[in-house]
């Protein structure tokens, strides 16, 4: 690995939430473990998605809600890399700008966290009208499918502030993603792991995507330190699929990946608002040849009626 003698400070673009420090600052320090002699900064900036906190996610739009800020910064030079969840990054980036690597994933797994009243219950177990938050309207489609009994109320803000509303009574119980809150050091508020059968991750979920400039040969040469090869086979399927149906991260798409030897299995569905209308289904193929699964899934599901639903779903959002 070679790096230009030239680069001895490099400028990294993070979210201030306090879930998007932890993980910048993680990239910071493995960085720095790995290249002693160049000095890792830390740049933060607020997106739109954190500046907007009292509109449901999926009527701002979704392109680029949690991204578009950073990737200003690395375009005008001002940072040379940003940190991002990687179920936050489009599918589709901006010209000059490219994904630069893909780290070792955490449990891609949602979670149920209870209000204290409900430390008895699971998902399953939950009295008929139990209030759900979730901003997420891939969990709501799921979670509606085999819980229709249960009521589902969007909660927005940080991970701290949507515990802070729980545990205020606001809702009975929240569905969030297991791999932040385990990030945070807050894996003992989680009162279920949600399974595979009821809701299927979202694409990329648990893993970090480091985005960077299109052919920064010294950038990508200190990324490679960072890629885990086998998470990145198994979300480059993932955002295969999801580009080819057209979804944004707003939109009730969820996958699961898992590798056994050279063979990757990748199982992905398309859901209704309401939970009615669910499609579903598993493509296996060699990992070397990811994408490719993934574009094929996607056409199965086609075929199953997995466009109708997101056109529907597009203008229904479009409308309200």
């Amino acid at each position: 690995m070679t790096v230009s003698a030239s680069t001895r400070t490099v400028r990294i673009g993070s979210r201030k939430s306090q879930l998007a420090l932890v993980q910048t600052y993680w990239v910071q320090e493995e960085l720095q473990k790995h290249f002693p002699d160049i000095t890792f900064e830390v740049e933060t900036m607020s997106t739109q998605g954190d500046k907007i906190l009292d509109v449901p996610l999926a009527k701002i739009g979704d392109k680029g809600l949690f991204t578009k800020e950073l990737e200003v910064g690395m375009l005008e030079k001002k940072t040379d890399l940003a940190v991002h969840s990687l179920k936050d990054l489009p599918t589709n980036l901006p010209e000059g700008l490219m994904l630069g690597c893909v780290t070792e994933r955490e449990n891609p797994a949602d979670a149920l966290v209870v209000h204290e009243k409900f430390k008895d219950k699971q998902l399953e177990t939950l009295p008929e009208g139990a209030v759900i938050g979730t901003s997420s309207l891939r969990r709501l489609a799921q979670l509606r499918h085999h819980y229709p009994h249960l009521e589902f109320k969007d909660v927005r803000g940080n991970l701290n502030t949507r515990l802070a509303k729980l545990d205020a009574g606001e809702y009975d119980a929240i569905i969030l993603a297991f791999a932040g809150l385990h990030r945070l050091g807050m894996s003992d508020r989680i009162h279920q792991v949600i399974p595979p059968e009821v809701s299927l991750h979202a694409v990329g979920q648990g893993a970090l995507g480091i985005e960077c400039r299109a052919g920064d040969t010294d950038i990508l040469n200190l990324l490679k330190s960072l890629e885990h090869t086998a998470t990145a086979h198994r979300c480059y399927a993932e955002r295969a699929f999801l580009r080819e149906l057209e979804g944004g991260c707003q939109v009730p798409i969820g996958v699961n990946t898992q590798i056994e030897g050279e063979q990757l299995t990748l199982t992905g569905l398309v859901a209704s608002l309401d939970g009615k209308k669910l499609v579903k289904d598993v493509v296996t193929g060699a990992t070397a040849e990811a994408e490719q699964i993934g574009l094929e899934l996607a056409r199965k599901l086609r075929e199953q009626g997995a466009q109708e639903i997101l056109d529907a779903i597009l203008a229904e959002i479009d409308r309200s």
